[in-house]
């Protein structure tokens, strides 16, 4: 085991990671953040470094990024060796790659150190905390730990779905929904529970209509949000559906998706621009299970109001890992910033910084 001991160590590379990363080090806390393993299978679920945000594309709900051409600001703040790799700047606010790799490089710019592999395994019953990394044996030990892992969108698993990711396809109407490709223009909604009536009722206001498919033949949201969804009339729900398959093509992406019934062997197709799921997300916890406390649903439990604490002292949790609600880079953010505040301060009180 090493001797060294690190004062504060950030697992995950999303908007928290990196915030929280930013604020530890303005702090003098020399952080070392997981940023995750730089595999396929990750990038395949969502999780690679960098978070899900550097999957998308526009993100015009990020405060400061109006739309404007970035292209000499992105040259002068991000390191040339990033850089070339990312696709020409377009104009339309900052794009999901450019504004992860910008909090990135700000946080290296206070110091903080960065490490492109994954955390497996930790051991949080005695401090200092034990984790270990995907490569290599040595276990780290560290007095404070900010978990930032995030939540992955589930997805259907289609092979078209996977081929029109970002362009038609998505697991975020907030985060997506007002773009101009989806304005006025035909929008399908897979799912049945409150994620899925929110979305659709959130594109109603830029759809030109909204299709809400369903496997069942009633939603299993709540009272409220059914209620709420019937009675608009921009949404019309497909019920005893499943989808076989996106369409779309290589000039428009997504054109819409073939349907088939699960009450008899029709099948059917609807036009669309947007293809949005709202079955659910799944925290990346697993590594976590048994360590600290979790909700049903696997997102890891702040143990007091307003406040990043886990149940495991100095352990903290920021970002989508711990919010089943919001899930926006904003609010992950913003609770980066939190759990770095709290890290620190509870360093103190430990004597530890």
């Amino acid at each position: 085991m090493s001797e060294n001991i690190e004062n504060v160590v950030i697992i995950g590379s999303g908007p928290a990671g990196w915030t929280a990363a930013i604020y530890a080090a303005r702090a003098n806390l020399n952080p070392l953040l997981f940023e995750g393993a730089d595999l396929q299978e990750h990038y395949d679920l969502g999780r690679g470094p960098l978070g899900q945000l550097a999957m998308t594309t526009e993100v015009e709900n990020f405060p400061g990024f109006p739309s404007g051409d970035l292209s000499a600001y992105l040259d002068n703040a991000i390191d040339d060796s990033l850089r070339q790799y990312m696709a020409p700047h377009q104009k339309h606010g900052v794009s999901g790659p450019e504004l992860m790799e910008l909090m990135r490089q700000q946080a290296k710019n206070f110091g903080t150190r960065v490490i492109t592999d994954d955390i497996i395994e930790v051991d949080f019953s005695e401090r200092p905390f034990k984790l270990k990394r995907l490569e290599g044996d040595e276990w780290l030990t560290a007095n404070s730990v900010i978990i930032a892992t995030g939540a992955r969108a589930n997805y259907l698993g289609l092979e078209s779905e996977s081929k029109y990711k970002n362009r038609g396809v998505s697991a975020c109407a907030v985060c997506d929904g007002a773009l101009p490709r989806f304005r006025q223009k035909p929008a399908i909604v897979v799912g049945g529970g409150d994620s899925a009536v929110e979305e659709a009722d959130y594109l109603s206001k830029f759809s030109s209509v909204v299709y809400l498919v369903h496997r069942r033949d009633e939603l299993r949201a709540s009272s409220a949000m059914i209620d709420r969804i019937k009675a608009n009339k921009k949404v019309e729900i497909v019920w005893n559906h499943v989808v076989e398959e996106v369409l779309g093509n290589d000039k428009d992406g997504v054109t819409g998706a073939k349907l088939a019934c699960t009450a008899d062997d029709s099948k059917k197709e609807l036009e669309a621009s947007g293809f949005f799921l709202g079955i659910g997300h799944t925290p990346n916890t697993d590594f976590l299970k048994g360590k600290l406390d979790m909700n049903d649903a696997g997102y890891l439990k702040w143990t007091i109001p307003f406040r990043t604490n886990t149940s495991v002292e100095g352990v903290f949790a920021a970002g989508d890992v711990a919010d089943d609600n919001y899930r926006q880079a904003i609010t992950a953010a913003g609770t980066g910033c939190m759990a770095a505040l709290d890290a620190e301060r509870w360093l103190g009180s430990q004597g530890l910084h």
